[in-house]
């Protein structure tokens, strides 16, 4: 069973190859994400982050999920030495840099505690695998060109692993260096992270674009992920671990 749905702002995808699912799960995970949206987004006036923008809820207020992104943003940015912040140069909070990856690790565990086994979430390119696709193999997953959306360069195949990317080709430059404000990142285009989970991999893979050339060398010395960096002339580079990924019918 696979369907897909627009939300926050982007398309979500829920595949599930166990033999007992139902619509009834896949729905009840696209509610979960409607929370999150409705708790989350900045462009929601009501929502949680925008009335804390806005002064109208203070912290000892926050609700329990609020409390734990804020607590996972500030650990993140302390790892990263800085190059993680959802405070932005404007002075407001957005946490979009880590509740993508984080909502779509929570969306996963929902469905491992309903009995579920051999699934995938894909919110907007950022992906949780677990077990096995429909032909009983490991999900395969494909990394795009950044100059041209419609050619997949990579074909990786996963288990369990959760698999994010950062880049400007899609959405443009909305990933700043929170040590640098004024300069644009110009000399990377795309950087791809797999690790233990969406999460960890969604939050680094932020952190490490944020660094530019310098953050295929911090995923390197990450316990347990790899990376896949495009520069602006299109050259490849990868950690030492990536290559036990790759498809061996990739081209």
């Amino acid at each position: 069973m696979k369907e897909t749905k627009i939300l926050m702002g982007m398309p979500i995808t829920i595949e599930i190859t166990d033999k007992s699912k139902n619509k009834k799960e896949i729905n009840k995970i696209f509610d979960y994400f409607k929370s999150v949206d409705n708790r989350f987004s900045t462009y929601k006036k009501k929502s949680e982050i925008s009335l804390i923008n806005k002064g109208l809820v203070k912290k000892e207020d926050f609700s329990n999920d609020m409390r734990e992104i804020f607590s996972l943003s500030e650990e993140t940015k302390k790892i990263t030495s800085g190059y993680f912040n959802i405070m932005t140069p404007s002075g407001i909070y957005d946490p979009s840099g880590i509740v993508k990856g984080w909502s779509i690790y929570k969306a996963s565990c929902i469905l491992k505690k309903d009995g579920f086994e051999n699934f995938y979430i894909d919110a907007g390119g950022d992906i949780q695998t677990s077990g096995k696709n429909s032909s009983v193999e490991k999900w395969k997953v494909g990394i795009r060109n950044p100059t041209n959306n419609n050619e997949v360069i990579k074909i990786l195949e996963l288990s369990g692993e959760g698999i994010a990317t950062s880049g400007s080709y899609i959405r443009g430059d909305h990933i700043y260096n929170p040590n640098d404000t004024i300069h644009i990142i110009k000399d990377i285009v795309s950087l791809t992270v797999v690790g233990p989970n969406i999460y960890e991999a969604d939050r680094f893979a932020t952190a490490a674009y944020a660094m530019g050339s310098k953050g295929i060398n911090f995923i390197e010395q990450l316990e347990g992920f790899e990376g896949y960096i495009i520069n602006s002339n299109s050259t490849a580079t990868f950690t030492n671990g990536f290559e036990k990924y790759i498809s061996n019918k990739n081209a």
